[in-house]
C-alpha cells in the first residue's frame, strides 16, 4: 500500500506535492520521492525514509517546474533500499516518470515479456517499473515527436489489455502532461481535485482526498474503474473510459485501517464507516456476551478509536484513552520485517496504570493480522494491572494472503490462518476474542450515497475480484513475500552497499 499524487497547474509543485505526501505519509514510510518538470528538463529526489527525512530545502529548491508526482513507499516486494525507491523513470519515449499503488498479479510474466519481446531493461523486481514500462512501450508507438491525448490513452488502453490486478498509478510524460490511471475493478483509490485561481484551473490527483484538503483542492470525482484521464500542461481535461465492463470492488481494508478517517474514497466517508463497525460490533457483543463483564473500553491507538467510541456508548460502558502514543514510531503492521515490528511496540505504545488496574477490560483495534502486535499490547494492559483482557477486532479474521498492495502475503504468519476464535484468543493471550462479521462489515461500508455493493474481501473470505489467482501464485507469492524472504533481500542489499563502498 503506498501513496500517490499528482499535480498540473501554475503555483511551484514542490511544496504542493510534499503537503500532499506529509498527508499521505500513513499509507507508507519506506520511501519517498518527487519527480517535477521545468521546460523540458526532469527534476527528481527519493531516498529511504520519511517525507520529512527525504527532503531538505535544498532538494526542494532544485524541485523546479509546476507540474510533478510523488510517492509514499510501504514495501510489499523486492527490498526497503533506495533503489526501489519511486518515481520511476524511463527517457523513451518523451521521458514518463511514473509512481504507483497497488500490485501487479502477473508481474512476473509482463517482465519476462517486456525483456524478450519488448527489448526493454528493467532494474529492480519492482512490479511498478513494470507498469511504466508496459505504458512506455505501447506509447513508443507514437511515431510523431508529440502524442494527442487519444493516443495517449490508445496506450493505456493496451496497459488495460496486459497488466492484471490492483493498481493506481500517476504519470508525467515530459512537453505533455500528467496521467492518471485505475484498475479495472477500482481496488486501489485515485481520486481528483480542482481549484481555480486568476491564474487558471489546477489540478490534483492523489490517493485519498484528504491530500487535496490540505492544498485548497475540491474534490470533484474518484478516478473510475477502468478510467484514464490525462490533464496537459496547459490544464486541458481529458479522460477515457478504457475498460467498459467492470464490477467496481474497492479494497474494503481502505475503511478498515489504511485510510485517513477524514478522507472520502468512493464517496464514503471513512469515519462514518468505522462508526458504523463499531455500532454493528457492538450489537453483536450484546448477543453473544450479554452477560459480559466490561468495566472500560480502550482503544487501541488511533485507527480503531472511532469504532471503540461507539462500542462504548451503545453498551453503556466507559470509554477511556489507556494507551499513550508515541507518534514518532511508524505504524508498526506496515513496518518492513517482523523484528522491527516487535520492537515499535512497546516503544510506540505505554499504558495508563489506572485506567487498567483492578478492571476488566476490552480492548478494541481495528483488525489482528499477524497477532505479535496484539499480543504484546495485551501484555502491557496486564503488566498495568488489568484482572481480565477481552479483544475485538472491527474487521473479521484474517485469514487469507492479499495479492493486490498489502503486506499480507504468506498465510503461515496471519494468526487466524487456520484457527478458531477461541484459538486465536489464546494465541495473543485474551480471556475472550470478538470478531467482526464480514456482513456486517460489509454493510457499515456501504452508504445510500455511494454506488458500490461489493468490496474486495479477498484477505477475509478468499476470494479475489479479478479471477486469475491460482493456488500456484499463493504458494509462490508465500515464498517471495514472507518476513524471512525479505530479510534474506535485506541482508544481500546491505553487502552490495558494502561492495560499492569498499570499491
Amino acid at each position: 500500500m503506498c501513496g500517490i499524487v499528482g499535480f498540473v497547474g501554475n503555483a511551484p509543485a514542490n511544496q504542493l506535492i510534499y503537503d500532499a505526501l506529509s498527508a499521505l505519509q500513513h499509507r507508507g514510510q519506506d520511501a519517498a520521492g518527487i519527480m517535477t518538470c521545468f521546460d523540458g528538463e526532469l527534476f527528481m529526489r527519493k531516498g529511504t525514509g520519511l517525507v520529512r527525512d527525504v527532503f531538505q530545502q535544498r532538494h526542494m529548491l532544485s524541485l523546479k517546474g509546476s507540474i510533478g508526482i510523488g510517492h509514499t513507499r510501504y514495501p510489499t516486494a523486492g527490498c526497503d533500499s533506495s533503489a526501489e525507491a519511486q518515481p520511476f523513470y524511463v527517457n523513451s519515449p518523451y521521458g514518463i516518470g511514473l509512481a504507483h499503488n497497488g500490485n501487479l498479479t502477473n508481474a512476473q510474466e509482463l517482465a519476462e515479456v517486456l525483456m524478450r519481446e519488448d527489448r526493454r531493461h528493467l532494474n529492480t523486481t519492482s512490479d511498478s517499473e513494470v507498469l511504466l514500462n508496459v505504458f512506455a512501450s505501447e506509447l513508443s508507438r507514437v511515431s510523431t515527436p508529440r502524442a494527442t491525448a487519444a493516443e495517449i490513452f490508445a496506450a493505456l488502453d493496451a496497459v488495460y489489455r496486459r497488466c492484471r490486478g490492483g493498481f493506481a498509478a500517476v504519470a508525467l510524460i515530459v512537453g505533455h502532461g500528467l496521467v492518471g490511471f485505475r484498475d479495472p475493478h477500482g481496488i486501489r483509490p485515485l481520486v481528483i481535485g480542482k481549484r481555480e485561481n486568476s491564474r487558471g484551473t489546477e489540478y490534483m490527483l492523489a490517493s485519498e482526498s484528504v491530500a487535496l484538503d490540505l492544498a485548497g483542492f475540491k474534490l470533484l470525482r474518484d478516478v473510475a474503474p477502468g478510467e484514464a484521464v490525462f490533464i496537459d500542461e496547459v490544464g486541458r481535461f481529458y479522460s477515457r473510459q478504457c475498460v467498459s465492463s467492470t464490477l467496481h470492488t474497492p479494497c474494503i481494508f481502505e475503511y478498515v485501517y489504511f485510510a485517513r478517517p477524514d478522507s472520502i474514497i468512493d464517496n464514503i466517508s471513512v469515519h462514518k464507516a468505522r462508526l458504523r463497525m463499531g455500532e454493528l460490533l457492538a450489537e453483536k457483543l450484546r448477543r453473544v456476551y450479554p452477560d459480559h463483564d466490561i468495566d472500560v473500553v480502550i482503544p487501541i491507538p488511533d485507527t480503531s478509536r472511532t469504532a471503540a467510541v461507539q462500542i462504548a456508548q451503545l453498551l453503556g460502558i466507559k470509554f477511556r484513552e489507556g494507551f499513550v502514543k508515541n507518534r514518532y514510531i511508524g505504524r508498526t503492521f506496515i513496518m518492513p520485517g517482523q523484528e522491527q515490528r516487535a520492537k515499535s511496540v512497546r516503544s510506540k505504545l505505554n499504558p495508563i496504570d489506572l485506567e487498567f488496574h483492578g478492571k476488566n477490560v476490552l480492548l478494541v483495534d481495528d483488525s489482528i493480522v499477524r497477532g505479535t502486535t496484539s499480543a504484546q499490547i495485551i501484555d502491557l494492559a496486564r503488566e498495568a494491572g488489568a484482572r481480565k483482557v477481552y479483544f475485538a477486532s472491527a474487521a473479521p479474521a484474517v485469514r487469507y494472503p492479499n495479492v493486490y498492495g498489502i503486506d499480507m502475503p504468506s498465510v503461515n504468519e496471519l494468526v487466524a490462518h487456520g484457527r478458531s476464535e477461541a484459538e486465536v484468543a489464546t494465541e495473543i493471550g485474551a480471556d475472550w476474542l470478538l470478531y467482526q462479521d464480514l456482513d456486517d462489515l460489509v454493510h457499515a461500508c456501504q452508504h445510500h450515497d455511494s454506488s458500490i455493493q461489493r468490496f474486495d474481501t479477498s484477505c477475509f473470505s478468499g476470494e479475489y475480484v479479478t479471477g486469475d489467482v491460482t493456488a500456484d501464485y499463493l504458494e509462490k507469492l508465500q515464498i517471495e513475500r514472507s518476513d524471512a524472504a525479505k530479510a534474506k533481500r535485506r541482508q544481500a542489499n546491505k553487502g552490495e552497499m558494502k561492495a560499492i563502498r569498499a570499491v
